[in-house]
């Protein structure tokens, strides 16, 4: 379990596909801090850790996280929002989030707002809903819903989100990782028909 509150950057030292899978090398201010087996989220996608070496960890994606996420488009160089799973008794300052991407979805426009910035965002999957100021996690970071229509919903960023995360590197067209809203989902799934 995440709060979407992102620890830090890291960044894509290396990709190597084996079979169906790919394994993935990153970088980060707290890679020498992990363990084995430990969870941590890689731009919102929980993957487990499967080897450090200094300020490096190891990480690799199943076929079926290849295609729901936006791993499949990482290459070396690559910045990625991390963050280490919630510790019990913390504080929940984002909203929960499992790790488990939903689907992936395309920015369609950023706008510059004298000093902040919205970013619209289109996914095609019709069983997800957002709600205006609900919350919805993009690249493992826990935003806040603005504008909410089916398929399409806005974002506000405040500069220090911009100059923390990896949305700084979203442009019109780049494909993030969405995980919706977990009590919205089961809310919905409760009250099914």
């Amino acid at each position: 379990m995440f709060t979407g509150i992102i620890e830090c950057m890291g960044e894509v030292v290396s990709v190597q596909e084996e079979g169906n899978n790919k394994t993935f090398i990153v970088r980060s201010s707290i890679g020498n801090e992990l363990k084995v087996d430990q969870s941590v989220a890689h731009d919102g996608v929980c993957l487990t850790v499967t080897g450090i070496n200094g300020n490096e960890h190891t990480v690799t994606a199943i076929d079926e996280t290849l295609s729901r996420t936006n791993l499949n488009y990482w290459t070396r160089g690559d910045k990625i929002n991390l963050e280490r799973c919630l510790v019990i008794g913390g504080r929940l300052d984002g909203h929960w989030v499992q790790g488990h991407v939903d689907c992936t979805g395309e920015c369609v426009k950023v706008e510059t707002k004298n000093g902040s910035y919205v970013y619209t965002f289109k996914y095609a999957d019709p069983q997800y809903r957002t709600i205006p100021k609900g919350s919805i996690t993009i690249n493992g970071t826990s935003l806040t819903v603005v504008e909410s229509e089916i398929g399409r919903f806005s974002v506000a960023i405040i500069p220090y989100t911009f100059e923390n995360t990896t949305i700084q590197y979203v442009k019109a067209g780049s494909i993030v990782n969405l995980e919706f809203d977990v009590v919205g989902k089961w809310i919905k799934e409760w009250i099914k028909p």
